[in-house]
């Protein structure tokens, strides 16, 4: 049981790979695991591996009423609160999860594994970190650079971006930071040549910018077929690809015809060209607050419903 116990402690104590050069202290690892060994009852070790066996063979909630007994023993405990988290996570049950996911990690607001988990929560409830964010310490730099390395290393660059604006970050830091930045771009043009992919013949009545959004408007204004605004608009972005107008009007006409996830895309990508236009920035707004909800993801759904200025 021993050997079990520190390879738990072996666990905690040790930081990830990272996806940037980090410096750590040598730790004599098993000196570390014998004293976080001795610090507990034999009542408390007794139930911490038997939810460990239980959880071995996949009896959740077995494993959950040895924890909740560890968590009467040693109600501080980060490492109780971090397992009972997983295995709610597992057991599907994702209030509970977050509840002490979060405990977790207001203990030990640096644990990478700890951030690791509570995203993976909060991704099963297809929610966003803004909804807990005022239940974490936000100002541990520490806490913000692990939960961007994990959005990053989940390709969700707009968020590891939003988590790491406003933060100091060292030297060792700011190569994650230009990672973030460089995938951004990269996804940026990869979007630009599928959509220039998508028509190459631009028609020779439509040769400027103000010529496109004059008949785009007027298609919008006129409910015109969904499939011909769809075609103009994509030949508006092949000629002018970083008007961000076209954009939105392209994914206004996705969602027409119901390609909701491709929507996303679009829109998501027009807010990155958007400078001081609130107007347009409202109305594509509420077209994503209409492809999320179609897709019956209603966290982002609301989030962005709650950007919409009057």
């Amino acid at each position: 049981m021993k050997a079990v116990f520190l390879g738990l402690a072996f666990g905690v104590f040790c930081s990830p790979i990272s996806i940037y050069a980090q410096e750590t202290p040598d730790l004599d690892i098993e000196q570390s695991s014998e004293v976080f060994l001795e610090e507990y009852s034999d009542t408390f070790q007794e139930n911490f591996f038997e939810g460990l066996k239980q959880k071995g063979i996949r009896n959740y909630d077995r494993a959950i009423t040895y924890f909740l007994e560890c968590k009467r023993l040693q109600p501080q405990n980060t490492v109780v609160s971090f397992e009972l988290a997983k295995f709610h996570l597992y057991d599907k049950q994702l209030t509970n999860a977050q509840e002490y996911a979060l405990e977790a990690i207001n203990g030990e607001p640096e644990n990478y594994w700890y951030a690791e988990t509570l995203v993976d929560i909060i991704d099963a409830r297809k929610a966003v970190i803004d909804a807990v964010k005022e239940e974490l310490p936000w100002n541990n730099v520490q806490l913000r650079v692990n939960l961007a390395e994990i959005y990053y290393l989940n390709e969700d660059y707009v968020t590891a971006q939003t988590i790491l604006k406003g933060v100091k970050t060292t030297k060792k830091h700011q190569y994650l930071a230009s990672k973030i930045t460089d995938s951004i771009a990269n996804k940026k043009t990869k979007f630009v040549h599928v959509v220039r992919a998508v028509n190459t013949t631009p028609s020779k009545d439509l040769n400027n910018v103000a010529g496109f959004k004059t008949r785009i408007k007027a298609m919008l204004n006129a409910d015109t077929d969904s499939n011909e605004l769809l075609e103009t608009t994509e030949e508006a972005i092949e000629n002018f690809p970083s008007q961000p107008y076209f954009y939105y009007a392209n994914g206004t006409a996705l969602n027409k015809v119901q390609r909701h996830k491709d929507a996303i895309e679009v829109l998501e990508g027009a807010l990155d060209y958007i400078i001081d236009d609130a107007p347009l920035e409202n109305a594509i707004y509420k077209e994503l607050v209409k492809a999320y909800t179609a897709t019956n993801n209603t966290s982002k759904a609301n989030m962005y419903l709650s950007k919409i200025k009057s």
